[in-house]
């Protein structure tokens, strides 16, 4: 798959525009801070490692607008980082990429020209690190899937949502690049429907057969013998191996359990917050309720009361392994994930 979804040459960031998918490939640029925060509150870019990758480039032009008008100090720097940081709250790859960004500013904050040197080099090393590490992902997974195989995906956890060819589909990539012949149920993942507008494309265009499903087929297929494996991605990931994912991710791992269907999950280490000892202290953004609404054209002044969390939690135990740049991570999770990071 070479569908590059972050475009950036000559200091200038351009993302694909999420939002106009499937009907236009269209590319828009982001000029300011603003922009890029707009472009990942409202879904023009979305995947965890997109949205950081795309927040570490923010970072560093913004720097240099801050220089360019004599505004650049300390309080403005923190501002910009804390801004980013917020500006989706579930998904730890974007306060990482932050995190990465912000060291490298404190570190030669006192030298401007080895400062925009060393930014600018810190976001291309974080875009060219998760090309990387998708493929290694993808190798990692696909010695779990069989010669033949029916896949059901959940959101959108491939190009699109990455920097390189994706994590939960990275597998099916590299799969189908062995030989292996690979058909993909896509969850529509309502309410805004990444599986339906963006998971379908995203494989259609890769000459990847697919079957586009509504969420509530998922169990039917189980049931009668159709789905092999679940492969999804994550957006955090706590200490103890519980993931949040998509919101329907939870009852795609219940409905594999109950089944003995494989419940696979593909996330870089970037994804990891072992701060978190467990999936119940991750945030989960809950937004508008018109994500719902305009789907059925149904207007707010109906007065319909609405909850809409954007994420949910998976428990570790309902997971088979965790598929990981370095390799696959098995059961107890906890001292597996720590050995990771020794």
């Amino acid at each position: 798959m070479n569908l590059e979804t972050i475009v950036f040459e000559n200091k200038t960031l351009k993302i694909i525009d999420q939002k106009q998918l499937p009907l236009r490939l269209v590319y828009m640029e982001l000029k300011t801070l603003q922009d890029v925060l707009q472009a990942i509150k409202k879904l023009h870019v979305r995947g965890a490692p997109a949205i950081g990758i795309t927040a570490a480039y923010g970072f560093y032009l913004h720097l240099l607008q801050l220089e360019k008008t004599q505004a650049l100090s300390k309080t403005a720097v923190m501002k910009a980082a804390k801004e980013l940081a917020a500006a989706r709250p579930t998904a730890v790859n974007l306060s990482w990429a932050v995190d990465e960004m912000y060291r490298v500013y404190r570190h030669f904050k006192s030298a401007k020209q080895a400062l925009f040197e060393n930014l600018e080099k810190k976001a291309l090393a974080i875009h060219r690190q998760d090309k990387e590490t998708c493929r290694k992902i993808g190798d990692s997974g696909s010695a779990l899937i069989p010669q033949q195989a029916n896949i059901l995906t959940h959101c959108n956890a491939g190009a699109l949502a990455t920097g390189g060819m994706g994590t939960a589909l990275s597998v099916v990539y590299r799969s189908v690049e062995s030989g292996k012949k690979i058909h993909v149920f896509v969850d529509e993942t309502r309410p805004v429907g990444q599986g339906a507008r963006l998971t379908y494309w995203e494989l259609k265009e890769a000459g990847v057969p697919a079957t586009l499903i509504s969420d509530n087929m998922a169990g039917a297929l189980m049931k009668d013998n159709k789905i092999d494996a679940v492969i999804v991605g994550a957006d955090r990931i706590a200490g103890n191996g519980d993931v949040a994912n998509k919101i329907g991710t939870y009852s795609l791992a219940v409905l594999a359990g109950y089944h003995k269907i494989p419940f696979y999950v593909a996330a870089p280490l970037s994804s990891f917050d072992r701060n978190l000892q467990h999936g119940g202290l991750i945030p989960i953004e809950t937004r508008g309720a018109g994500e719902i609404l305009d789907l059925w054209g149904i207007p707010d002044s109906a007065g319909y009361r609405v909850y809409n969390p954007a994420f949910d939690v998976t428990p570790c135990t309902l997971i088979t392994n965790i598929i990981t740049e370095k390799g696959l991570l098995e059961k107890p999770f906890k001292e597996n994930i720590d050995h990771l990071f020794i």
